[in-house]
């Protein structure tokens, strides 16, 4: 598909049923919602972020450019209001589009994210580092590897495996850029934002993921419509450690009464 500002975007519709608007990780990286198993229920609305995977390496690299890609995703598979399911920089990317269009978004489902404020990063790194092995002389695929490998709690080499593949070159232009930007926007501003917000909600976290959790409270105060989903010894994706729990907590939110329309 091609936007409004010329940048070509790869993008795919897997399943046949109810439509979800998925966001992936990074900033930076490409969509590794192939191992997402929703069931026959709903069909994933998958793309690559633009400078990213199958996409054109084009900018600009701006949380207004992202969630207007995001907008023309929608627009381009002929989706009116769509469920949102976005995961770690993913997961923020879908609250920002539902802030910005809310007519558009039916409910949003936030894995993983890093919440709205930015003192997380200090505890992460700490953590990361607790768990990660000796870091590898290769940047490219093995560095990621090794970097995926510590976000599990178990089967962590297999599952960055499977995120590594297929494999395509890490865009730190947008990776630098975008999380640069996220950093000037006060938390204050986003909080008060979200408090207007009325799209449903569910947050899922997994409570063994490097990234503190806390992180995340001041988004679940601030929504007026909201669940968590807390799983236990689970770390950041969720759905490949958890993939039953996970599918159970998201249909069950997705087919509520309030999520309908």
């Amino acid at each position: 598909m091609i936007t409004d500002d010329g940048c070509e975007l790869w993008t795919s519709a897997t399943g046949r049923g109810e439509p979800i608007l998925c966001c992936h990780g990074g900033p930076g990286l490409w969509d590794m919602f192939g191992t997402l198993d929703l069931g026959p229920r709903f069909r994933l609305i998958r793309w690559d972020q633009r400078g990213a995977g199958r996409s054109e390496a084009r900018g600009p690299y701006t949380l207004e450019r992202m969630i207007a890609d995001v907008d023309a995703v929608r627009e381009w598979h002929g989706l009116d209001r769509v469920p949102v399911l976005g995961h770690s920089w993913g997961a923020h990317l879908g609250l920002l589009y539902a802030l910005a269009r809310p007519e558009r978004v039916s409910a949003l489902v936030y894995v993983s994210g890093v919440g709205l404020g930015h003192e997380w990063h200090a505890e992460f790194k700490r953590n990361f580092e607790r768990v990660a092995g000796e870091k590898p002389r290769d940047d490219g695929r093995e560095r990621a590897i090794w970097q995926w490998t510590a976000d599990f709690v178990t089967g962590g080499a297999r599952h960055a495996e499977a995120m590594a593949t297929p494999w395509f070159p890490v865009n730190y232009e947008a990776n630098a850029a975008l999380s640069e930007e996220m950093r000037t926007v006060p938390e204050r501003e986003l909080v008060s934002a979200c408090e207007s917000l009325r799209v449903p909600t569910l947050i899922v976290d997994g409570m063994a993921d490097n990234r503190p959790r806390w992180a995340v409270d001041s988004l679940e105060r601030a929504l007026p419509s909201v669940r968590r989903v807390r799983f236990a010894d689970v770390g950041h994706v969720p759905w490949l450690e958890a993939p039953d729990e996970f599918r159970s907590a998201v249909t069950e939110f997705l087919t509520a009464p309030h999520c309908s329309g």
